[in-house]
């Protein structure tokens, strides 16, 4: 009889025991969710006052290796203004410096409470490389990217169709008023980037424009 009851104390105190230890797993398990879900606003604030103070580290610990690298290469002085965050994609701009591109600063690309991607506003001092590198990034259709290097102008006209494969052929660069021109061909006309800009300041594609054979 002792055995039996002993036996239903045992079954008892395990029907007890095993909620509690799975509502205990539930909400361990809960508590590194809800601390790993920093907003995107929290988690790009820590990436710039990282890279504020030049500590590597510390950015390491909230952005991706390729985020750290691309950041501390940022070549003008640090964004002025925080303008909030789109979703996951917050954004620093400058307003005492001009810098080239629409992006006009910093923006960063939060996934997975750190930051996974940086676009900057990029200093390239030769126009074929500018041009080129709006071309890319037309190419891969990331208007992010090419925001980094022309204005929004610019690229909201060449983003209007997509990439349309081979075919297009550079042409080089000359001297225009104003500025450069750089040009690439393809059957049936051209297109043409019309670029500002110095060595020293860096170029900008500010307008895009086309002809037809």
């Amino acid at each position: 009889m002792r055995g039996a009851r002993t036996a239903a104390a045992l079954a008892a105190a395990a029907m007890i025991v095993v909620p509690a230890s799975a509502e205990a797993a539930a909400a361990q398990a809960h508590v590194p969710a809800a601390a790993a879900a920093a907003s995107p606003a929290k988690v790009a604030n820590k990436l710039l006052r990282a890279w504020l103070r030049d500590d590597r580290a510390a950015a390491a610990a909230v952005a991706s290796p390729a985020a750290v690298k691309t950041l501390f290469a940022y070549v003008y002085r640090a964004p002025d203004e925080f303008n909030g965050c789109a979703g996951n994609a917050c954004r620093f701009t400058h307003t005492s410096v001009r810098v080239p591109g629409g992006l006009n600063g910093i923006l960063m690309i939060v996934s997975g409470g750190k930051v996974a991607k940086v676009y900057e506003s990029r200093h390239v001092t030769a126009p074929e490389k500018a041009a080129q590198y709006l071309f890319a990034a037309w190419k891969a259709g990331d208007r992010n990217r090419g925001l980094e290097i022309a204005s929004t102008g610019a690229v909201k006209t060449l983003f209007r169709t997509r990439f349309g494969g081979a075919g297009y052929i550079f042409q080089g660069c000359q001297a225009e008023r104003g500025g450069r021109s750089c040009a690439y061909s393809y059957e049936g006309g051209a297109m043409f980037l019309h670029l500002r800009g110095s060595k020293i300041r860096g170029y900008e594609v500010r307008s895009i424009s086309y002809i037809a054979d």
